[in-house]
């Protein structure tokens, strides 16, 4: 488990601009165009920083295929294959295309009881479904965000969502899923989608979200002009 420290202003400040820089203007385009030109801009960049809560120095990962071109368009459209079929068969999330990645967001009331980190039958297979696409689109690394709501102690929330997304990459592993591939991060109550303030802006922040990214392998193959 990797445990998320505060980030500091500038560094968050940095990363949105890089990010808006990139993706501005291109809304209106297929996600494999997308994809292509965020490439040539000088790379797609999901941001994402992974570090250690109880260290100095926090471990920068940016996520994205940092490369342009017909490579960006090849990893745009195998994205786009992959987040289409997930979109088809797993009904309990849902998901998102971001650059040349995928953010699938599960409710984390379809995955566990109230308090618990312990995933429900139904959510189980959910997961299962989840696993055998991951599998025939190897390519790829992932990101498992646990978040929760501000109800309660924030400890105590810190370590229900790391517990919560401990249990969807173990689960994952169980189903084939390379342990390599997984990378599960607590963001407790930090990263709120919704305001807190009423009863449906709460469920919307308790949540779990898989982000998918290209990994090495398939960056190098999009470089070659020609995917496995």
């Amino acid at each position: 488990m990797i445990h998320l420290p505060k980030l500091a202003k500038p560094l968050v400040f940095l990363l949105i601009v890089a990010v808006t820089s990139l993706t501005w203007g291109c809304e209106s385009s297929s996600n494999a165009g997308r994809g292509a030109g965020i490439g040539a801009a000088g790379g797609g960049i999901i941001g994402g920083i992974i570090g250690s809560r109880h260290g100095d120095f926090v471990q920068g990962a940016l996520i994205g295929a940092v490369i342009g071109g017909a490579g960006g368009a090849l990893i745009g459209d195998y994205m786009d294959k992959q987040a289409a079929e997930i979109g088809q068969d797993i009904k309990g999330a849902r998901v998102v295309r971001e650059g040349e990645g995928i953010r699938v967001i599960f409710d984390s009331g379809i995955l566990f009881s109230t308090g618990s980190a312990t995933l429900t039958s139904t959510s189980r297979y959910e997961i299962e479904k989840l696993a055998h696409i991951l599998n025939h689109y190897h390519d790829t690394s992932l990101v498992i965000e646990g978040h929760t709501d501000n109800t309660g102690n924030r400890d105590g929330n810190q370590i229900l969502s790391e517990k919560r997304a401990d249990a969807v990459a173990n689960l994952l592993k169980v189903y084939g899923v390379s342990r390599q591939r997984l990378s599960p991060i607590g963001y407790g109550e930090t990263r709120p989608v919704e305001t807190n303030n009423t009863e449906w802006g709460r469920k919307q922040n308790r949540r779990v979200e898989v982000v998918i990214y290209a990994n090495d392998d398939l960056k190098r193959q999009a470089e070659s002009g020609r995917l496995n």
